[in-house]
C-alpha cells in the first residue's frame, strides 16, 4: 500500500471509529457468557440465570469451596473495577486485575473471566497484557468469539492513534481485518462484522472485497441506518453516486432516518442537484427538528437552487443561533440585496465582515452591494483589489481559483461598462484572455459585446478578427467573426463562413446551423432562417437545446410581427424551464408591449428582475409594465434604473421620454427622446424596430411644439 493510499485509509478508520467502538460495546461479556461456576446459585435471585463454566451437570451442582472462593473474588474484582472507572484512580484498576487473577487460579478454564480480565487490560491501557491474554484465548479456542473481538477492537483502536508510524499503522490494519474475517466465519448473520470488514477493505483498497461485505450486510438487515449509510458511503467513495442515491431511496418513507436524509441530500449535493438535495434536507429536519447541521445544510442548497425565499428564514434562524457564523450573514446579505432591501443587507454584510474581514468572497459582495446601490466608484473600487490580489501567472491558478479570478475581472468589466468606460473594460478582458480555455473564448465575446454595445460595430468585427487569429481552432471564434461580418455588411461572406463550418457531426452542425439562423434573422432572411432553425431541431437531443431553438423561433416571428405565434415559443421555454430570467422578460415584455395579461406580464417581469436585479434590460421591461398600468412611479423609478445601468439603449431613452410626455414633464420628455435619436442614430437596423426610429422623432417635434407655445413671447423694447 502507498503512502497516500495509507493515509487514507486510516483517516477513513479514524473517522468511523465512534461508530465501530458502538458497536463493539454490544460485544463485550454479557449475561450470556460465562462466569464462575458457583456465580449461579450466590448471585441474587432476581437476576437473570446464567451458565457456567464447564457441563450442565457441573453448572446444576453445589458450588466447592475453591468456586464459592472464586465468586467472591470475581466479585471484588468487579468492585475495584467500578471504582476505578468512577474515580479514575489507577490503584483500583491495579487491584481489580489481582482480584482477577486470585479468581482465574481458584476456577481456571473460565472463559468468563478470562474476557473480563482481558477488557479490564484494555480499558486500563495495559494493551500489550491485554493482546496477550486475549490471544491466550483464542490459541486455546480458536472459535472463541469474544477473543476474537477483543482483538479486533484493540488493533481498531490502535489505528485511531495518529502518533505511530506508517508501518505501524499498516500492521494494525491487516490484524484488524484478519480479525473480521474470522468473525464473518464465526457469526456469518452479523450484519456489523460484515460492515466492519467492508470498512477495512475498503481502507486497504480492496474495493471488490469491501463492496462483497457491504451487500452481504444489505441481504441480512437491508433497512438498517449502518447498513444502508455504510453502502451509500462506499458506493459514494467509489464515484458511484447513482449506486448511493439508490440505496439511499430504497428505504421506505416509515424507515428513513435523519441521517438518511441528510446523507441523501449530501449525495445530491455532490453532484449539483440542489434542488433535490434541498428536498431531502427538508424531511431530514422534520425528522431531526433544530439540527442546526442539517440546518445549514439546507439553506445552502436552497441558496444554491436560487430558491432565496426559502433560504431566507433557515439563514435568519442560523444567524440566531450562532452569532459568529460569517456566512449565515453574509448570505442574509446577499438575498436581501436581490430583494432590493438594501440597507438590511448592508447591515448583515458590515457583521459578516467584521466575523471574516479578510474574506474574498464578503469582498466580492460588498463589491457587488455596491454596484446595486449605484456606487459605481466604490463598486469598482472593490473588483479592482480583488483582480489585484489575484494577480499572478494562470499557471499558478487551482480550478476553483482561476474561476474566481475570471470573476474579479468580469465584474469589474461589467462596472466599467456600466460607467461607458469602454476602452477600461476591454483592457480588462484583454487581462481575461490569460486566464486560457473557456475563459478566453469568454473574454473575446465579451470585448465583441462590448463594442456592439457603443454601438463600435467595425472594432468588434476586429475584435472577432483577433480571436480567430488567437483562437485558429476554435468554431465558436469563427461564429463570432461571422456574425459581425453580417453586421458590417457582408452578409453573403458571413453565410459563407458559417457554411464553412458544416462537418456532418450533429453537435457541431447544430452550432452552424443556430449561428446561421441568426444572422438571417438579422438580415431579414425569414425563409432561409426558417430552414436553419428546422435543421438544428432535428439535431436538438437535450432541453437546453430545445430551449434556444424556442427562443430562436421566437425572436423570428416576432420580426415578422407574429406575435402570438411568438408568445407561444416563449411560453414553450417557460414550461420546460419556469424560472428562466429570459424567458420570463420576454414574455413579459411582449404582452405588456400589447396591453394584454398585464398582472400577469407584470408577474413574469417581477420574477425576471427577482432573478437577475442588474439586468438593465429586465428594468426596463419592469419599468414599462408599470407604465403600461398607470404605475407611473414604479415606472420611473425602473426606468431611470435601467437608463443608469445602460445609457446607450435608444428603446429605454423612448419609454422614460413616454413616461414624461404622459405626466406633463415636457422638457424632460424631450431630452429623453434626443437621447433615443442620438443612440438610434449609431444602431444597426436589425436592432431596431421598423419605424421606431421615425416615431420618436415624430414625438420630439409634437413635443417641441407644445414647449414653444408653452413659454412667453419675448417683449418689445
Amino acid at each position: 500500500m502507498s503512502r497516500a493510499s495509507h493515509r487514507s485509509a486510516r483517516l477513513l478508520l479514524i473517522a468511523t471509529l465512534s461508530l465501530s467502538c458502538a458497536a463493539m460495546a454490544q460485544t463485550r461479556p454479557g449475561p450470556s457468557a460465562k462466569k464462575p461456576s458457583a456465580m449461579v446459585k450466590n448471585e441474587p435471585k432476581a437476576a437473570p440465570a446464567r451458565s457456567a463454566p464447564g457441563s450442565a451437570a457441573k453448572a446444576e451442582a453445589a458450588p466447592t469451596p475453591v468456586e464459592g472462593s472464586a465468586y467472591y473474588h470475581y466479585m471484588m474484582a468487579h468492585y475495584y473495577e467500578q471504582k476505578s472507572a468512577t474515580y479514575g484512580r489507577p490503584e483500583y484498576a491495579t487491584q481489580a486485575i489481582a482480584e482477577y487473577k486470585q479468581a482465574m487460579s481458584l476456577d481456571p478454564g473460565s472463559k468468563f473471566l478470562e474476557d473480563h480480565l482481558a477488557n479490564l487490560y484494555f480499558q486500563t491501557g495495559n494493551i500489550k497484557q491485554a493482546i496477550e491474554a486475549a490471544q491466550q484465548q483464542v490459541k486455546r479456542d480458536p472459535n472463541d468469539v469474544e477473543g476474537h473481538k477483543l482483538l479486533a477492537r484493540i488493533y481498531l483502536d490502535s489505528l485511531s492513534n495518529t502518533q505511530q508510524d506508517q508501518q505501524t499503522a499498516e500492521k494494525m490494519l491487516g490484524l484488524a481485518t484478519k480479525e473480521y474475517e474470522m468473525l464473518v466465519k464465526l457469526e456469518p448473520k452479523s450484519a456489523p462484522d460484515h460492515l466492519m470488514l467492508g470498512r477495512l477493505y475498503a481502507a486497504g483498497q480492496q474495493q471488490d472485497k469491501a463492496q462483497a461485505q457491504f451487500e452481504a450486510a444489505q441481504k441480512i438487515d437491508p433497512y438498517s441506518e449502518n447498513t444502508v449509510l455504510n453502502l451509500a458511503r462506499f458506493y459514494s467513495d467509489s464515484g458511484q453516486t447513482d449506486k448511493a442515491i439508490g440505496i439511499l431511496n430504497s428505504v421506505p418513507a416509515n424507515q428513513q432516518t435523519p441521517r438518511m436524509e441528510y446523507a441523501l441530500g449530501l449525495t445530491y449535493a455532490h453532484q449539483k442537484q440542489s434542488k433535490k438535495a434541498a428536498a431531502a434536507l427538508e424531511r431530514a429536519l422534520v425528522l431531526d427538528p433544530g439540527n442546526l447541521d442539517i440546518e445549514k445544510a439546507l439553506a445552502k442548497n436552497l441558496f444554491a437552487s436560487r430558491q432565496y425565499d426559502q433560504a431566507l428564514p433557515y439563514y435568519q434562524d442560523i444567524a440566531a443561533s450562532d452569532s459568529k457564523d460569517a456566512t449565515a450573514f453574509l448570505r442574509l446579505s446577499d438575498i436581501e440585496r436581490r430583494k432590493g432591501e438594501f440597507q438590511k443587507s448592508y447591515d448583515n454584510l458590515m457583521k459578516a465582515k467584521a466575523l471574516n474581514p479578510n474574506s474574498i468572497e464578503i469582498a466580492y459582495d460588498e463589491g457587488l452591494l455596491n454596484d446595486a446601490l449605484g456606487h459605481l466608484n466604490k463598486a469598482a473600487a472593490n473588483f479592482q483589489m480583488l483582480v489585484q490580489i489575484s494577480n499572478r501567472p494562470a499557471s499558478d491558478f487551482s480550478k476553483d481559483e482561476k474561476n474566481d479570478r475570471f470573476l474579479f475581472l468580469d465584474r469589474l468589466a461589467h462596472v466599467y461598462r456600466e460607467q461607458n468606460k469602454v476602452d477600461e473594460a476591454i483592457a480588462v478582458y484583454e487581462k481575461m484572455t490569460d486566464l486560457g480555455g473557456k475563459f478566453t473564448e469568454q473574454a473575446y465575446q465579451s470585448e465583441v459585446d462590448t463594442y456592439e454595445s457603443a454601438h463600435e460595430y467595425g472594432k468588434a468585427r476586429d475584435a472577432a478578427e483577433r480571436a480567430v487569429k488567437g483562437l485558429p481552432n476554435s468554431r465558436s471564434m469563427k461564429i463570432l467573426l461571422a456574425a459581425t461580418m453580417a453586421d458590417t455588411g457582408d452578409a453573403h461572406q458571413a453565410i459563407a463562413m458559417d457554411k464553412s463550418l458544416l462537418t456532418g457531426k450533429p453537435a457541431q452542425d447544430r452550432q452552424v446551423y443556430l449561428a446561421l439562423a441568426q444572422v438571417q434573422i438579422r438580415l431579414g432572411h425569414w425563409h432561409d432562417a426558417n430552414k436553419a432553425l428546422n435543421k438544428a431541431q432535428k439535431l436538438a437531443k437535450t432541453d437546453d437545446q430545445k430551449v434556444f431553438i424556442h427562443f430562436l423561433r421566437g425572436s423570428l416571428f416576432e420580426r415578422q410581427n407574429h406575435l402570438d405565434a411568438a408568445e407561444a415559443e416563449a411560453r414553450k421555454v417557460l414550461a420546460i424551464e419556469p424560472d428562466n430570467p429570459v424567458a420570463l422578460n420576454y414574455l413579459g415584455y411582449l404582452l405588456a408591449n400589447r396591453g394584454k395579461d398585464l398582472p400577469q406580464a407584470l408577474a413574469m417581469i417581477q420574477k425576471a428582475v427577482k432573478l437577475d436585479p442588474m439586468n438593465y434590460a429586465y428594468l426596463d421591461s419592469l419599468g414599462w409594465a408599470y407604465f403600461k398600468l398607470g404605475n407611473y412611479a414604479e415606472a420611473e423609478k425602473n426606468l431611470r434604473q435601467a437608463c443608469y445601468r445602460d445609457s446607450t439603449d435608444p428603446t429605454v431613452h423612448d419609454h422614460l421620454g413616454q413616461l414624461y410626455a404622459k405626466t406633463g414633464h415636457f422638457k424632460l420628455a424631450a431630452e429623453q427622446w434626443e437621447l433615443s435619436l442620438k443612440e438610434f442614430a449609431h444602431t444597426l437596423p436589425a436592432d431596431a424596430e421598423p419605424g421606431e426610429q421615425t416615431r420618436v422623432q415624430k414625438q420630439l417635434d409634437q413635443v417641441r411644439v407644445k414647449l414653444a407655445k408653452e413659454t412667453p413671447a419675448p417683449q418689445q423694447p
